[in-house]
């Protein structure tokens, strides 16, 4: 993204309360997409979202949906986020600078928190995926290298012996929609293939680092032809296996100690560890992803509930129509 189109994104942010963190996201960022009419998405962080819908409800009002302005205001805005949705707000088709726009507001303890355990698996499941951080006060890029370097694990889990780094990128960015209720109806079929093509550099760039720590690490070999990726192969041995899975997400470690059992370990300082007994790797791949699929499955329909309720009839029907005519038009 050039300077001049950085610029003109990171200026809406006048006219709006200010944010701790905020990255933008989506088709935008991709180098052959030039289609104006496209929705810019953004993320914001913001340290207390009550605070920060009441100041912007006096800014922009006509950015929430008429019926919770006038019910409960900020307080019913965020309580739907937190208790319904999963901790973010969203305001889709925000009219600026002629450009349609969508915004979604999240409390940065709860950004932090989902990044490092993916508890929600929603926003960490984003931020696998190229985003352009446009502002970061508490550093979440750096924090995020927890969140890239899980996501690079589960890959490898439930790739086989030999793939290529399209195929890894694929599925990285595939593990944030496995069992969203939007991709049955309401998704691109080829929604996958269409970000990892259209952004394949922003994720060799993302993943380049973690790629060579492992490479590193003996987990991985990685040989290059004359095309512009790389062939990977990796070790699939118990050893190997268990290190993969010990790099996992504390939640998703647990939900998987709680279906395959657990054993105590003690790391060198003395701190018990609870390591996931794995007799085989299909059986932890198997495990994990069914732990992500339900966990997305959950995040999803919360969201969807929260979304319908939080933008409005009129603009829900209109967001929902968008989507599924993506969708129809990929399965024609």
């Amino acid at each position: 993204m050039d300077d001049t189109s950085k610029a003109d994104l990171v200026s809406f942010l006048k006219v709006i309360p200010p944010v701790d963190f905020c990255c933008i996201y989506g088709s935008t960022l991709h180098p052959s997409n030039h289609d104006k009419s496209t929705m810019v998405d953004y993320i914001l962080g913001v340290s207390d979202p009550l605070q920060w819908h009441s100041e912007n409800l006096k800014m922009n009002a006509d950015h929430y949906a008429t019926w919770m302005v006038l019910l409960g205001g900020a307080k019913l805005i965020t309580e739907v986020a937190d208790e319904i949705g999963v901790g973010v707000h969203f305001n889709p088709f925000v009219t600026w600078n002629n450009k349609m726009l969508k915004y979604g507001v999240v409390r940065m303890h709860n950004l932090v928190h989902d990044i490092l355990n993916w508890e929600k698996f929603y926003l960490s499941g984003r931020l696998q995926k190229p985003v352009n951080i446009l502002v970061d006060n508490l550093d979440i890029e750096n924090v995020n290298s927890v969140n890239l370097r899980a996501a690079l694990s589960v890959a490898l889990l439930l790739l086989p012996p030999k793939f290529t780094e399209e195929d890894l990128y694929a599925k990285i960015c595939s593990l944030s929609y496995m069992g969203d209720l939007r991709m049955l109806f309401a998704e691109d079929r080829n929604k996958v293939k269409k970000i990892v093509h259209g952004q394949f550099d922003l994720f060799q760039s993302m993943y380049k680092p973690f790629l060579e720590e492992y490479e590193g690490q003996d987990f991985l070999r990685s040989s290059s032809s004359g095309s512009h990726q790389s062939y990977i192969s990796q070790d699939c041995s118990p050893s190997a296996t268990s290190s993969l899975v010990f790099r996992l997400p504390p939640t998703i470690r647990s939900q998987m100690g709680m279906k395959l059992g657990d054993k105590k370990i003690f790391s060198e300082s003395g701190r018990v560890l609870h390591e996931v007994v794995i007799n085989s790797r299909e059986e932890a791949a198997k495990c994990m992803q069914q732990v992500l699929r339900r966990t997305v499955m959950i995040s999803s329909a919360r969201q969807a509930i929260s979304g319908l309720l939080t933008v409005g009839g009129i603009k829900a029907a209109r967001y929902l129509g968008n989507k599924m005519l993506k969708a129809w038009r990929s399965w024609s």
